[in-house]
């Protein structure tokens, strides 16, 4: 455990520079006199580490100096060859850089380790893309991906498609890229605000402008997560009451979606013959009716009205079809 922290704490000054104990504390949930044993400690054995006082002082790794993979773990080096994706990698131009990191680390690890790693990559393949659709295109990627590298302004003309599709010109800097099932989205401040942008849906990159100052607060997964809750937040419009059947409540994810099985998880109660009542958001009534009918026979509208009558209309149509004969 020890021989791991001081491994941790070594890589931590050579990724991060100086480091204060109680940064160093901090990051590594221990207490700041344990971290300075752990300091003593790699003195002691050659770091050659060295501390500066004052408000901005702290540790730091001579300069030149650099540590070897050895410490890693069998379990931190399967770790590194799953992290790499190179379908993304490629696509921001940067495969040839992955495959050149993958060797350099691969040489760097011990024989042991080493096939372990060739393990995890025979064995292990990560495609982003979900089923039955394409990848998007997204021809200005790479520019896009540029101009967030150098933190420079990018003026774009965009397919917006709400309220009504129509091309506009914004003016963007770029924060962040996530790639979410193989659809590229860029983060980006705007002189409105925050917002996330498809980025497939760019239809030209006009001009590269200015460097701008990055906030120093932002942290693109917790804006990510934040502007995904926004969405769902926007997208479902209302709520619909429904019974669902044992079987119906168990399909619900993967007929709706998980907002929508969190949702009757936290309002569901169960009567007396086993089916539970729920109350879930729709995005509309004419999206929910395709989306209930996918459950069958194991979903039951309760309200809104409008929505029971249109389920019962579309089944009605479906039966009355299917009752015919044909010669």
């Amino acid at each position: 455990m020890r021989a791991s922290r001081l491994l941790s704490i070594l890589l931590l000054l050579q990724t991060r520079g100086r480091l204060t104990a109680r940064e160093i504390a901090q990051r590594l949930e221990v207490s700041v006199r344990t971290v300075y044993r752990d300091i003593d400690a790699l003195t002691t054995a050659g770091v050659p580490l060295y501390a500066e006082t004052g408000p901005t002082g702290g540790y730091q790794i001579l300069d030149g100096y650099r540590t070897k993979l050895t410490g890693l773990t069998a379990t931190e080096a399967e770790s590194l060859f799953l992290a790499g994706i190179p379908g993304p990698a490629a696509e921001l131009g940067l495969g040839a850089a992955l495959a050149a990191t993958e060797l350099k680390l691969m040489a760097a690890l011990p024989a042991e380790l080493r096939e372990r790693a060739v393990r995890i990559r025979e064995r292990v393949h990560v495609d982003v893309p979900g089923w039955f659709s394409d990848p998007d295109d997204t021809p200005h990627l790479a520019e896009v991906a540029k101009a967030l590298w150098e933190q420079r302004e990018l003026d774009v003309r965009y397919r917006r498609w709400m309220p009504t599709p129509k091309e506009v010109r914004r003016t963007l800097r770029p924060l962040g890229l996530v790639v979410k099932a193989g659809t590229w989205y860029l983060v980006a401040d705007t002189d409105g605000g925050r917002r996330t942008y498809r980025v497939a849906s760019i239809r030209a990159v006009e001009a590269v402008g200015a460097p701008f100052e990055r906030p120093a607060d932002f942290d693109l997964a917790a804006s990510w997560a934040e502007s995904s809750r926004q969405y769902e937040s926007t997208v479902y419009q209302g709520e619909a009451v429904v019974r669902l059947s044992p079987n119906g409540f168990r399909l619900l994810g993967d007929a709706l979606g998980p907002a929508v099985a969190r949702a009757a998880e936290e309002t569901a109660a169960e009567g007396a013959d086993g089916w539970r009542t729920a109350t879930i958001p729709i995005e509309t009534v004419d999206h929910a009716v395709s989306q209930l009918l996918r459950l069958r026979a194991e979903v039951e509208v309760v309200a809104p009205a409008e929505l029971r009558a249109r389920v019962a209309e579309t089944a009605a149509a479906i039966g009355a079809l299917y009752s015919q004969t044909h010669n």
